[in-house]
């Protein structure tokens, strides 16, 4: 026994010195350990949204989840990102673009609650760019922009409200650098913006937007980057370069991920390709992780020198050995390969809805932008104190009550005090355009649903689509069809208001008692008179309910609106938000608050007021 013990010191001793010796990977290979702590084997990753994050994200976490890691992935804002890094939340960001990320990115590395670990990528440009059409007609520098503010109807097109290339576009408006103090900027996101080039490349329009290389825009549209920028964006067309951070002193409590890290290097073209897999074939980021890691296999073979899976084999073994064991078809796998083309369907019905109805889509957005473009005329009539008085007295007249009245009063100079009176007035106007299309929509077919119980058989299935539906869903074919700006964020909040008025109205013509039906009809009176003399005042009350639901459903899409670039409140918040500013959020956040009190104090049914 004591010669068994020996020999088993023996071994171990020469373990540990063979660990010393070869490095910190034979220790856990010769024990049978795992590389690293059990606490490294979560790798809890940001992504940040754009397709170039999204997409290294998604190949970096396929690859250690062969390893033996379980990956997590968040997306979040760039600013919640680096205060999650600090906070402990988040691991690993492999999405720093540099320079311009710098303001973001410096207060956590002075104050050592981040890590630098390296460049992954050089060679990336980020700036504003227009189309190569435009670039020809003489738009080439950023000094060249407001000669033509009439045909871009002194707009500049970004992507998700607090992102660092918004920031400093707005910073270019705020200090009224080229002349362009009057732009402004429509601010939705990478794939809202894209739809938005798309539309101007096939109308041959110009357009000025924020870009990026590497992207699959480059290939899709033949695009020029302006000159002129340099102390904004950077020198040579915002030349940047991209790195990964990590929360501090993650690399030394995970060494074996920590030198992964520290191995993994992108090429422009290898990102391009990766995310064109993405946005061009449909695939979702793990399948194009994985079709780009199989078709690579000389980088992956570069990242993988000097690291272990998480159970201390060989990476490259590991990998192989992940791959044999997926030979066999699991029930799970094939019930996925044979995937019912649904959404594939849909997208098909988008494109072909896109290529033949140009003529139609576009004549509804003149139609819907003319229309919110006469009610936000109407509302900026008025100087804005006129305009609160206005209110205050029309609430007066409707409720004969002053304390409403003053109330109302108070909360609007309050939303103008704090600087949401524009913003407001943009969101009121959204809302009472698509309140009215709503309820001249919802109520005849409310009624038409109450006269004929087989309609409302086929629409109630509808009705429960259109409300429970996502509603980031339907805004995709919106955003696709009618670009960017006020039309989809109005076309979708229809869409997702309207069950109310045609529910409470089908159920206000249903419930109006019998007798009062019959003493019409004894009284000699037609379907119409029935109907405008009997069942609408009988049901008016539930009808101006549902109009009053619709109202405050309608007012309820500011934020998902203000995403494809709608404006109103709901871009503060937003940008509030992703910039992690808390007092913004608040502001913008009470001013929606009061401004739906004020809506539903006024339309609510005149019974049921408490004021």
């Amino acid at each position: 026994m004591a010669e068994v013990t020996a020999a088993f010191r023996a071994r171990l001793g020469a373990a540990v010195c063979g660990a010393l010796l070869l490095g910190p990977l034979a220790l856990p290979t010769a024990l049978g350990a795992p590389a690293e702590p059990a606490a490294c084997r979560a790798v809890r990753l940001g992504d940040i949204g754009w397709t170039d994050v999204t997409a290294t994200t998604a190949l970096f976490a396929h690859l250690v989840r062969t390893l033996g890691y379980e990956p997590q992935i968040t997306v979040l804002s760039v600013p919640v990102t680096y205060a999650s890094m600090k906070n402990r939340d988040i691991d690993v960001f492999l999405g720093n673009w540099m320079p311009s990320m710098e303001a973001d990115r410096k207060p956590f590395v002075d104050d050592h609650s981040v890590d630098v670990i390296g460049a992954n990528l050089v060679g990336a440009k980020y700036t504003l760019a227009v189309p190569a059409y435009t670039n020809a007609a003489g738009l080439r520098d950023f000094a060249d922009i407001a000669n033509y503010r009439a045909a871009l109807k002194a707009s500049i097109y970004g992507i998700e409200p607090g992102n660092d290339g918004n920031r400093l576009i707005l910073k270019i408006i705020g200090e009224n650098q080229f002349g362009l103090g009057d732009f402004k900027l429509v601010e939705s996101s990478e794939q809202g913006m894209l739809a938005e080039v798309e539309r101007a490349f096939r109308a041959k329009e110009p357009i000025v937007f924020l870009a990026w290389d590497p992207h699959p825009m480059n290939m899709r549209f033949d695009l020029k980057y302006l000159t002129g920028g340099d102390a904004t964006f950077g020198p040579n067309f915002g030349g940047a370069a991209v790195y990964t951070n990590t929360r501090a002193g993650y690399s030394a409590a995970c060494p074996n991920m920590g030198r992964l890290l520290a191995n993994v290097h992108f090429t422009p073209r290898g990102e391009s390709e990766l995310m064109s897999a993405i946005l061009d074939a449909h695939k979702t980021p793990d399948e194009a992780a994985a079709l780009w890691l199989a078709a690579n296999a000389a980088s992956v073979r570069a990242w993988l020198e000097g690291v272990s899976a998480f159970d201390g084999r060989p990476a490259l073994e590991a990998l192989e050995r992940t791959v044999s064991t997926k030979s066999g078809v699991a029930f799970d796998d094939w019930v996925t390969a044979h995937k019912i083309p649904v959404g594939d369907s849909v997208t098909r019905v988008v494109d072909y809805l896109k290529a033949h109805g140009t003529v139609f889509f576009d004549g509804v957005a003149a139609v819907v932008r003319g229309s919110t473009a006469a009610v936000d005329a109407l509302l900026n009539l008025l100087p804005a104190p006129l305009l609160i008085a206005v209110i205050a007295l029309g609430t007066w007249a409707l409720r004969r009550s002053i304390p409403l009245a003053i109330f109302v009063a108070g909360a609007l100079l309050f939303i103008m005090n704090q600087g949401y009176w524009a913003a407001t007035l943009e969101t009121l106007t959204l809302v009472l355009v698509a309140a009215f299309l709503s309820t001249v929509i919802g109520v005849p077919l409310g009624i038409a649903a109450a006269r004929r119980p087989g309609l409302y058989a086929v629409m109630r299935p509808v009705l429960d689509l259109m409300q429970t539906l996502p509603t980031f869903v339907y805004l995709t074919p919106t955003l696709v069809l009618f670009g960017l700006g006020v039309v989809p964020g109005l076309i979708s909040t229809i869409i997702f208001a309207l069950p109310a008025p045609i529910r409470l109205t089908h159920l206000g013509i249903s419930s109006v008692p019998k007798p009062l039906l019959e003493a019409g009809e004894a009284f000699g009176a037609t379907r119409l008179q029935l109907l405008i003399k009997v069942e609408l005042p009988s049901a008016a009350p539930t009808i101006i309910a549902g109009i009053t639901q619709c109202i405050m459903l309608s007012l309820s899409m500011v934020v998902i609106a203000a995403l494809v670039g709608a404006g109103g409140l709901g871009v503060p918040v937003v940008r509030a938000l992703n910039t992690v500013q808390i007092g913004m959020g608040f502001e913008a956040g009470l001013a929606i608050v009061l401004l739906a009190i004020i809506l539903d104090r006024i339309t609510r049914p005149t019974e049921k007021m408490g004021a």
